[in-house]
């Protein structure tokens, strides 16, 4: 047999679907085995790959037993002349492992060889080609100076950054996460060392091939990508510090214990440490720091308002004025979880700010010394309800804050790659998807001929040829790839070629029910449960809802709602939608409408199935979807959606996207 492919799995199970498609196509031509070996994964793995993969041997074991243990329970049962370890989470091209074997055939010295690993985004992914750690390597990656001096030989050493990462040459060691070994030196220097659990091993048997005579090569002419980290991200092992407890049990092991090795370890660790929390109070002082200056800033505000200049105050509420209002919104902001879990909370946001002015009102009310600030607070405090809460709109809306919040319907500017019948049907996914994060911008077709064509009303707009250039044109920050329609080789090298770009690329294996990214898996198809209350049925929200119609629909009625109705005289033709629009407004004001809503007039009714959907809305997910180019099925899934997830916030962002449909035409 040519060779062994051996997979160490661990609650990846989508991950893995998509790698045992690559490599299967890898092996192509070859006399070859696959086995997994799972350790103990409870997201149904092993029952998936059996039934996906019957070709595919599969070892499963009852606990976890590591990284280590699991690879040796596989490679005693191995036969080829060559194995191959490789993660769960990657994608190899086409030719990877034909080239590897040739490297091999042509490289009678050559003991170990891994490829050119690159991250999602196209980087390179470091732990690729390495130096054995010493204490100097350790103290220059543990204090950041291989960071700071990536091109310096006398810096940059752990990770050979100062190398030419196109070119071929031997290393100390090679990633765990792609390692091929010759039958022969696996023989001579026997299994992976089970004391290390996870991390070190692949350094520790890379050591063990040079100490017996043979080469470690990095060979760049193939490339895999790595969505590094995923069993981890699912596990509560703490990654930290198995990886520093990996280090120094290599150094116990191979240069007989150093003190001084040590103590960088566990100063990496205790820096790493300090680092991660420094980082997480900054974040929420910075959060605080903001608040409390749009506080003091309306109160100046507030002052000139009323008396058309500032520093009025008397000397002795001097900083008081400033601080007590601006303490007392931040205790609020704090009690209502703003400054914990929520940073981004708009709601939670809002009622804090209205809850602590109500206090600061009373104070002024029965504190004769802050009299004569009433009005200005009353004045600070509509300001401060409208700012405070208005630049987390702001930030949530240009696309931070997903790790707090929702994501928005506008989504991530999204380009697909496919337009066959995959690529269709990934975009008809993704539609019936609301609020799932992405905005199709258009397709890439694999060559020019169609382009300016429309494929379910979304335009060609470029080639696998010009994709760098529209990634750059149209500003895109998502491409998802349609691995249907495209070689592997092809996929990696449009990575590759755009790695320095803020870019993540995605990509859906064959089976359309996952897009696979740089840290997740989206489900594709998502299993609709039914909740209890829907927040549409809420009455704070309803109350919100209704007075935001109720100013709004107010301001245009006074506003341009006169002008509408003059011009219908003059004019025959039926009205428009802006002119629609505006010819509704009083049923908004009314309350038998609303500005946000279900389709009007359409099959649909305000209550089905046993749950409140709202009332017909001027615009809604519907509207701006298009009523006539979706399904009676995406038009339920669409008012599903926004009964289940109404707020202020999703209200906000439909009447701005119906705003930018109308201004496109």
């Amino acid at each position: 047999m040519d060779i062994s492919v051996i997979i160490v799995n661990y609650n990846v199970r989508d991950f893995l679907k998509n790698a045992l498609v690559s490599i299967q196509k890898s092996l192509e031509g070859l006399d070859s085995e696959i086995v997994v070996v799972d350790n103990a994964s409870d997201d149904g793995s092993v029952e998936h790959i059996s039934q996906k993969f019957p070709s595919v041997k599969i070892i499963a074991n009852k606990t976890n037993v590591g990284f280590a243990k699991a690879n040796n329970i596989a490679l005693r049962q191995a036969t080829g002349k060559y194995l191959l370890l490789i993660n769960p989470d990657t994608v190899v091209q086409e030719t990877t492992i034909s080239t590897l074997i040739e490297f091999f055939e042509n490289n009678g010295d050559a003991g170990m060889a891994g490829c050119k690993i690159l991250n999602s985004d196209g980087t390179l992914q470091l732990a690729c080609r390495r130096s054995f750690p010493t204490p100097w390597t350790a103290f220059t990656k543990t204090f950041g100076l291989s960071t700071l001096f990536p091109g310096s030989k006398l810096f940059a050493q752990y990770n050979l950054t100062y190398k030419n990462p196109d070119e071929t040459y031997e290393v100390d060691a090679i990633s765990g996460s792609f390692m091929m070994i010759r039958r022969s030196v696996y023989e001579k220097i026997g299994d992976l060392d089970e004391s290390f659990f996870m991390y070190g091993e692949d350094l520790d048997w890379c050591f063990r091939v040079k100490k017996a005579g043979w080469k470690v090569f990095y060979v760049p002419t193939t490339s895999i990508i790595h969505y590094k980290g995923e069993s981890t991200r699912r596990s509560d092992i703490d990654e930290l510090k198995i990886f520093y407890n990996a280090m120094k049990l290599f150094v116990h092991k191979h240069h007989t214990g150093s003190p001084l090795f040590e103590l960088f370890i566990y100063s990496g660790i205790f820096l790493r440490r300090i680092i991660a929390g420094a980082e997480r109070i900054a974040r929420t002082l910075s959060v605080a720091m903001i608040d409390g200056i749009i506080v003091v800033a309306t109160i100046i505000i507030g002052e000139y308002i009323r008396k058309h200049e500032i520093m009025t105050f008397p000397a002795y509420a001097y900083p008081w004025i400033y601080i007590i209002p601006a303490m007392i919104v931040l205790g609020s902001l704090f009690v209502n979880g703003v400054y914990t879990e929520r940073k981004l909370s708009i709601s939670r946001s809002f009622i804090s700010v209205f809850i602590a002015f109500v206090i600061i009102s009373s104070i002024t009310a029965f504190v004769k010394e802050f009299a004569f600030s009433r009005m200005i607070m009353v004045l600070s405090s509509v300001l401060s309800i409208l700012v405070i809460p208005g630049w987390r709109i702001i930030i949530r809306m240009m696309g931070f804050g997903n790790k707090y919040s929702r994501t928005t319907i506008f989504g991530k500017r999204t380009i697909i790659v496919g337009v066959d019948q995959s690529g269709q049907e990934i975009l008809k996914k993704l539609r019936a998807r609301v609020g799932g994060g992405y905005t199709i911008v258009g397709f890439i077709d694999i060559n020019r001929l169609r382009i300016g064509e429309k494929v379910s009303d979304i335009e060609i707009i470029g080639s696998i040829e010009t994709i760098r250039r529209v990634i750059e044109e149209y500003k895109i920050s998502e491409v998802i790839f349609s691995s249907d329609i495209l070689p592997y080789s092809t996929i990696l090298g449009v990575i590759a070629s755009n790695r320095n770009r803020s870019v993540n690329f995605r990509l859906v294996p064959t089976s359309l029910e996952v897009i696979i990214g740089k840290s997740s898996v989206d489900q594709l198809d998502d299993i609709p449960f039914i909740d209890i209350e829907y927040n549409i049925s809420k009455s704070t929200n309803r109350a919100i809802k209704r007075l935001f119609d109720l100013i709004v629909g107010c301001i245009f009625l006074i506003s341009v709602s006169p002008f509408v109705y003059f011009s219908r005289i003059f004019i025959a033709k039926p009205p428009g939608k802006f002119a629609r629009a505006f010819l509704d407004m009083p049923r908004v004001v009314w309350g038998s409408m609303s500005l946000v809503g279900i389709l009007k007039n359409g099959r649909n009714q305000t209550v089905r199935e046993g749950y409140y959907k709202g009332k017909p809305g001027i615009t809604g997910l519907t509207q701006i979807y298009g009523a006539s180019n979706i399904s009676d099925m995406e038009k339920d899934q669409y008012d599903l959606y926004y009964a289940k997830n109404q707020s202020f916030l999703l209200d906000l962002e439909i009447l701005i996207k119906t705003f930018q449909k109308m201004l496109q035409g």
